[in-house]
């Protein structure tokens, strides 16, 4: 019987999210707790890189963390960021979320259309003479840099944030029936968190095929896959599955 239900994402914004329909629907308690978060690093730490921010004219962005820890950086920093600095953004959402802390102007930010870095290349190839800086997590591929020296664009990628396990405090429960995992790291920080962890009823649902390996590898049982032909979403999913796990009982 599936009475409580861990999302590791934070908690929805809309009332009107799926979630709270599933919740409503089967009686069901949905707690949103993170299993990671991202914090940025120290100005100590960005220092020790050896990168200067003043060398570049523009900047690339592939997430809105990124842009949040550039921006908090710079000013730990003291840099003040050029009114004329050019970004480029792997997609239009993450491009419109710089209006947190510059001004939207057209002549100075780009975006890619598909959410792919690689098509994102060939409008930075368009402005070759920038000098261009990447934003990275501490755990990133070298894909990025391959890509940007194919194009003899020149540029430099430095670590502002890191992925770190949202750690559960000694005395929280941790009753779950379901748990629901996005990422990779969210199934290593369960496990880091809680070592000795035993899956046993407790069923595990995920989204994406590198969670449902990473689920797979660390030898859990993995219950519920999302997307699939007939269930895209992971709401969709879990609907029918709490649907019909409780149904049985």
């Amino acid at each position: 019987m599936i009475k409580k239900i861990l999302v590791s994402q934070p908690k929805p914004s809309s009332e009107k999210s799926p979630y709270f329909d599933i919740a409503e629907r089967h009686h069901v308690e949905i707690v949103f707790r993170p299993f990671i978060k991202v914090e940025g690093v120290s100005a100590k730490e960005f220092r020790q890189q050896k990168i200067s921010l003043s060398e570049f004219t523009a900047i690339v962005f592939t997430s809105r963390h990124a842009i949040d820890h550039f921006f908090a950086l710079a000013k730990e920093l003291r840099f003040p960021v050029p009114e004329d600095m050019k970004y480029f953004c792997i997609t239009e959402q993450v491009a419109l979320y710089i209006q947190k802390y510059v001004q939207y102007r057209k002549r100075k930010i780009f975006y890619g259309s598909t959410g792919k870095f690689a098509d994102l290349i060939p409008t930075m190839a368009k402005h070759k003479t920038e000098r261009y800086f990447v934003p990275l997590s501490d755990v990133h591929s070298d894909e990025i840099a391959q890509m940007l020296d194919e194009k003899k664009l020149k540029h430099t990628e430095g670590v502002m944030y890191r992925t770190v396990p949202n750690d559960f405090v000694g005395d929280e429960p941790f009753d779950y029936d379901l748990l629901v995992f996005f990422s990779p790291s969210g199934v290593q920080s369960l496990l880091q968190t809680f070592p000795n962890f035993k899956q046993g009823d407790m069923a595990i649902a995920c989204f994406g095929p590198t969670t449902a390996k990473a689920i797979r590898d660390a030898g859990l049982r993995l219950d519920l896959e999302a997307p699939t032909p007939k269930y895209p979403s992971i709401t969709s999913a879990l609907n029918a599955f709490i649907e019909e796990v409780n149904k049985k009982k």
